[in-house]
């Protein structure tokens, strides 16, 4: 079983937000596959189903991005889920706009949600999916850059990255990660 965390913060509010991007793949995911994301509990909306004939949860936890780690290490504690398939996929500034890259391992960087996850599971071996919304021109005002309501044209240029990221997931569940990251990683 897999468990595949998008990261975010509580919707409606941060819908169209940079910092929802791993909401969105959970979104997308669940659309292509026909997983119902609407069960409530472990502080998440999750639901469970099927990608590439291995049994899924698709998890969006609810206890605002600097509090993830706590929905995730209940998943993995109740589930008996091991690290190698928890697939945490997440925003990073650090990547161009739209361009997506996985990693076996790594750490958070700025990303406060990261650092609760590899806080709680204490490890940062564990596939990461980062979903590149790009640097601000001010980083002074980094907060509202992430949580900010986009435009329809910056989602829009957003919008690759998050199929993208629902490709990976695909990927990895059916290839592994290696040849996943030999994939996605060469595209950009």
């Amino acid at each position: 079983m897999y468990l595949i965390v998008g990261l975010g913060n509580p919707e409606p509010e941060y819908s169209f937000t940079r910092h929802n991007m791993g909401f969105d793949v959970i979104n997308k995911l669940a659309e292509k596959y026909n997983i119902n994301v609407k069960k409530e509990g472990f502080d998440a909306i999750y639901g469970a189903g099927l990608i590439e004939g291995e049994k899924v949860i698709l998890c969006k936890p609810q206890t605002y991005m600097n509090l993830s780690g706590n929905a995730v290490i209940k998943f993995i504690n109740y589930y008996k889920i091991d690290y190698s398939k928890v697939i945490i996929i997440y925003d990073d500034i650090d990547i161009s706009p739209g361009v997506v890259k996985i990693r076996k391992t790594g750490g958070a960087g700025s990303h406060n949600g990261m650092k609760s996850v590899i806080q709680n599971m204490g490890t940062t071996s564990f596939p990461h999916i980062r979903i590149g919304t790009g640097t601000p021109l001010d980083k002074s005002n980094l907060i509202e850059y992430v949580i900010g309501k986009l435009t329809k044209d910056e989602y829009s240029i957003l919008k690759p990255g998050i199929e993208t990221g629902v490709e990976a997931v695909s990927l990895i569940i059916k290839n592994g990660i290696d040849n996943s990251m030999n994939i996605i990683n060469a595209k950009n």
